[in-house]
């Protein structure tokens, strides 16, 4: 495995990423301009006409609170499971699946929106990278692997039961302005990047190669 944690190069990521959003409201809040011009850097919208959005929109926030909240969510799952991937495989999933949960959350609103719920919205923020870790590691443990084993249920059974995971853990974190498409987009995601041990490194064995669950 690479050197380095991956959850603290995020986290610089997102103190740099933040500042530089503070200084684009601070010079362009003067001419009266800065909205149009921080859409455009930072916020994933639609049509999406500026495809980095799909990445500095998941290392953008709204504000400090939610600058901390995303940062300590992501403190808490992070260190745990950059011990089982690559430097490079945690950075991809990150930011993948950030802009996977971001374009749900843009499109689906956009579609409710248009059958007269809600209306459409543009995007900021890691909290659909940071769900598709926590749903990572609770699909990918060999808790999880040995229980589902264990009870030897069909297919679309394990599918359904972690849909309603997702759903559930969905409304437990809903508030307004939150983006719930992106929550839980970015947990299914990650439940089934973990039940296909996406992230994990093979491991050389006198059986040959095998990818270990944690």
């Amino acid at each position: 495995m690479s050197r380095g944690s991956p959850t603290l190069d995020t986290l610089v990521v997102f103190a740099v990423v933040f500042a530089f959003q503070v200084l684009v409201k601070g010079l362009f809040g003067v001419l009266g301009a800065w909205r149009p011009v921080y859409s455009f850097l930072f916020v994933l919208d639609a049509p999406v006409s500026q495809p980095w959005t799909f990445v500095t929109s998941v290392y953008s926030h709204a504000g400090v609170g939610h600058l901390l909240s995303n940062a300590v969510a992501l403190v808490l799952v992070g260190f745990i499971l950059e011990r089982y991937t690559t430097r490079l495989r945690f950075h991809l999933f990150f930011v993948g699946t950030g802009a996977i949960a971001g374009l749900s959350q843009v499109l689906l609103s956009g579609v409710f929106a248009a059958l007269g719920v809600g209306r459409p919205a543009g995007v900021l923020g890691a909290s659909g990278a940071v769900f598709a870790l926590y749903g990572y590691v609770l699909g990918g443990n060999r808790l999880t692997d040995g229980l589902l084993r264990n009870l030897d249920i069909p297919e679309w059974v394990e599918y359904a039961a972690f849909l309603v995971v997702a759903l559930v853990v969905t409304v437990a974190t809903g508030a307004p302005g939150v983006a719930l498409f992106a929550h839980f987009t970015g947990f299914l995601v990650g439940l089934a990047a973990g039940r296909a041990n996406l992230l994990a490194v093979s491991q050389s064995t006198s059986y040959g190669p095998r990818k270990e669950r944690y």
